[in-house]
């Protein structure tokens, strides 16, 4: 697979997303800074926060991971974007990420646009994986005009399931999958998906 596989659904190769549309009372949605990447390799060595991965991220991985994501915000003018919390005291503090990805893997119902999150687990429980996601929903559906986004995550991984859920995001029975990244007889294999589309959002109540 291409390390980074071409845009689906016409997207074109930059698309500037305004940074007030990416802004809350209480989170911001940015490009990632060098600062970032030491409380980001914290989070991804957290055993709680990747439970649901096959494994913790060594700093160097998780510094390659961060990088990777602030380069293809450069290259397309989006992607997963650092969030920061507006209501820590001291000021705006980085929480983790959240944002839209094409995936890299060959899953059953490419091409597709997924939105994913992780937050370090001092900030969990808040509704700010929400709120961030929204955002970034929108970007998605108003800025890009997506079809449809997609969310995806191991089947027993209730927390962000809840959060796919308060997205107004659906599955079904039909929608489980063993995702082809994660090895054959694994735990984490068994994936489930859920769906929202262009038409959904715009017809949600406000």
């Amino acid at each position: 697979m291409p390390l980074h596989p071409p845009l689906p659904f016409g997207i074109p190769s930059y698309t500037r997303i305004a940074p007030e549309s990416l802004c809350s009372e209480r989170v911001r949605l940015r490009q990632w800074t060098k600062a970032d990447f030491e409380p980001f390799a914290a989070l991804n060595s957290d055993p709680q926060v990747m439970q649901h991965f096959p494994a913790l991220l060594a700093r160097e991985q998780s510094d390659s991971h961060a990088a990777q994501m602030r380069n293809l915000i450069e290259e397309r003018g989006w992607g997963f974007w650092a969030v920061d919390s507006l209501l820590a005291p001291g000021g705006p503090q980085f929480i983790g990420f959240v944002g839209l990805h094409v995936p890299v893997a060959d899953l059953p119902f490419a091409p597709c646009v997924e939105i994913g999150w992780r937050l370090a687990r001092r900030f969990w429980g808040q509704g700010l994986a929400s709120e961030a996601a929204t955002l970034a929903m929108r970007a998605g559906f108003e800025g890009l005009s997506l079809p449809e986004i997609v969310s995806f995550t191991a089947r027993d991984n209730l927390r962000s399931r809840g959060v796919m859920k308060r997205l107004s995001m659906h599955s079904t029975g039909d929608d489980n999958f063993d995702h082809p990244a994660v090895p054959e007889g694994h735990p984490l294999r068994a994936h489930c998906l859920y769906r929202l589309t262009r038409d959904e959002w715009l017809a949600r109540p406000a």
